[in-house]
């Protein structure tokens, strides 16, 4: 197996607090920019910034503004989701239940979980010493790409490098799809002097774990459930 295959195999979402005293070295950083900085994007276009903020006090600011989750997420991610282990592997795609709160898992118990106190991005930041935003310009579409399809492709490749680099790193890393919310990314490019023009794509929250974090179990269709050799139907590689 390639060392390229085993970072990508290994790769995972780092669901735990970080140590906010134990800071990303600024060579590492660099690295993980370098290898954003060289993903493919449609045309060439890169149309995209990263904000690095590693100041305490924009952190602090960035961590007060208020959130909550949205009964279409709550929803959606329910039909995700797997409630044992056995049943996560006969699936071979989505996530545990056991890593959402309760509330979360049941839909009798889903207005609980709407109607609960707002929270704070603090509490999805988790102790991060630095957090990554990737922002870019709505207005600079790829040629031909209804609804920038292909731009957004280029954003989830400027992703998938940063990760696999931080992965190599040993670096907790982990998306933050709620900074792109209406009224939380309003509030965020407000803290950090953000253009109007632009848009947040994701946050990411860098870091290492307070504690040692288990591997969680992931899952993958097989090459037959997903490949088909010359015809559609012929499946795997024959």
């Amino acid at each position: 197996m390639s060392d390229v295959l085993k970072v990508i195999q290994e790769r995972q979402s780092t669901r735990v607090t970080f140590d906010p005293h134990r800071t990303v070295s600024r060579d590492d950083l660099k690295q993980v920019i370098e290898a954003a900085r060289w993903a493919p994007t449609p045309h060439n276009m890169q149309n995209f910034e990263i904000i690095v903020v590693d100041d305490k006090e924009l952190l602090r600011r960035i961590g007060s503004i208020r959130s909550s989750v949205s009964e279409s997420f709550v929803r959606e991610n329910y039909r995700q989701l797997s409630f044992s282990k056995r049943e996560l592997l006969r699936k071979k795609v989505g996530i545990l239940g056991a890593n959402f709160p309760p509330a979360w898992r049941d839909p009798a118990r889903f207005g609980e979980a709407l109607k609960g106190e707002r929270g704070s991005l603090d509490d999805t930041m988790d102790g991060s010493p630095v957090i990554l935003i990737v922002i870019f310009d709505p207005r600079k579409r790829a040629p031909a790409s209804e609804g920038d399809f292909l731009g957004i492709l280029g954003l989830g490749c400027v992703m998938e490098n940063m990760w696999l680099t931080a992965q190599s790193l040993k670096i907790g890393f982990q998306i933050m799809s709620v900074f792109s919310g209406k009224g939380i990314e309003k509030e965020v490019k407000r803290v950090l002097r953000i253009p109007e023009r632009m848009k947040i794509a994701y946050a990411v929250r860098l870091g290492y774990p307070v504690h040692k974090s288990n591997r969680y179990l992931s899952v993958r269709r097989d090459v037959e459930g997903i490949a088909h050799h010359n015809l559609y139907g012929n499946r795997g590689l024959l």
